[in-house]
């Protein structure tokens, strides 16, 4: 028998009271980058073909600031398995991922986190999707709650109607809930629904923590926060893509590069969002400003790496282990400003 029993620490709501929860996401396209996940599917047998390359991202997020390990079962439902024809995976994929993060959660004292995500298969006009749905996460939050998570994160949710039926299973199983929503072009659910009606919705039924993830990046994500913090009376959770996108092209889909020509497909999502990716100043600076209007669950999503989430801890005045390896330009031989450098190679510096 599986002993699920945890040495528990301060709760998510406990944490949330006592300041801000970062949470470190974008697994996927970091395990793509590193070459153990295919980008297109996304779905994650990284976890039964490679589990140290899993837990290893696990614990370098842990070490750059994260207060929550969060079991990589992103696209690891039945659907997005029989969409690759592995769905005798199922299972295994599921108890192997909770397993993993939590060996990284129990040793550094994280908060440990299931996941569920949109299903593909949710149709609001036919009941028949939202059984299958409601069915799907069924499974995976049953194996998360019998791997004793803290909480589950139910989140990249565009119907709204999708996110509260995860919720209602989430809560129905004890536990608490962060469900966050993805937003494309225009500012409003898939139903057409205000951000910050469908977020009193969620929050009313009883969502720990309400708010948005992925899709946008911190510049046409940062607009849409401060009208759901004011329609909700829960912690508001924004997790952003580390892209540079803007007011003309608001998500990391609807980027576009015209000047190059080698793009297989005519857009750089997902595999060529390079020239577009935020530095860790552009990210510290949303986690400050997302903090001021009142978010309180804070982190990134799709295209996230170690370095992100250490600006991120950093901006919120904390030093994880990370901080030791902090950029300290003075000690650079060219460009430093320590009296101990050779003039010249500081007079050198100047033809870099």
């Amino acid at each position: 028998m599986t002993d699920t029993s945890r040495a528990r620490g301060p709760t998510l709501v406990e944490r949330l009271a006592a300041g801000p929860v970062l949470c470190a996401e974008g697994y996927v396209f970091e395990l793509e980058r590193r070459g153990h996940l295919q980008a297109g599917p996304f779905v994650p047998t990284v976890v039964l073909d490679h589990p140290g390359q899993v837990t290893g991202l696990h614990r370098d997020l842990v070490h750059a600031g994260s207060d929550v390990v969060e079991a990589l079962t992103y696209y690891a439902h039945r659907e997005k398995l029989r969409a690759v024809g592995k769905n005798g995976l199922l299972e295994d994929l599921n108890r192997q991922a909770l397993a993993l993060a939590r060996e990284v959660a129990d040793e550094s004292g994280s908060l440990l986190a299931g996941n569920v995500c949109n299903t593909n298969v949710y149709d609001p006009a036919d009941r028949g999707t939202q059984t299958q749905g409601r069915a799907m996460f069924e499974e995976q939050v049953g194996w998360a709650a019998g791997a004793g998570v803290d909480f589950v994160i139910g989140e990249t949710f565009r119907y709204a109607g999708e996110a509260l039926l995860a919720l209602d299973v989430i809560t129905g199983a004890g536990l608490p809930a962060v469900v966050t929503l993805a937003v494309g072009q225009q500012p409003e659910t898939r139903e057409g629904w205000a951000l910050p009606d469908a977020s009193r919705r969620l929050a009313s039924g009883g969502a720990s923590v309400v708010g948005l993830n992925c899709s946008r990046g911190p510049a046409t994500m940062l607009p849409l926060l401060p009208d759901v913090v004011a329609a909700v009376d829960v912690p508001v959770a924004a997790l952003p893509v580390p892209y540079r996108t803007t007011a003309d092209q608001p998500t990391f889909q609807s980027l576009r590069e015209p000047e190059s020509r080698s793009l297989p497909d005519g857009r750089p999502f997902p595999t060529a969002l390079d020239p577009f990716c935020c530095n860790r100043y552009e990210v510290a600076d949303f986690a400050r400003e997302a903090l001021a209007v009142g978010v309180r669950y804070l982190g990134l999503c799709c295209g996230a790496a170690p370095h992100h989430v250490r600006s991120m801890a950093e901006a919120l005045g904390r030093r994880p282990p990370a901080s030791r390896y902090s950029a300290d330009m003075s000690k650079h031989v060219f460009l430093g400003t320590d009296p101990a450098l050779a003039d010249v190679n500081l007079a050198y510096g100047e033809q870099l």
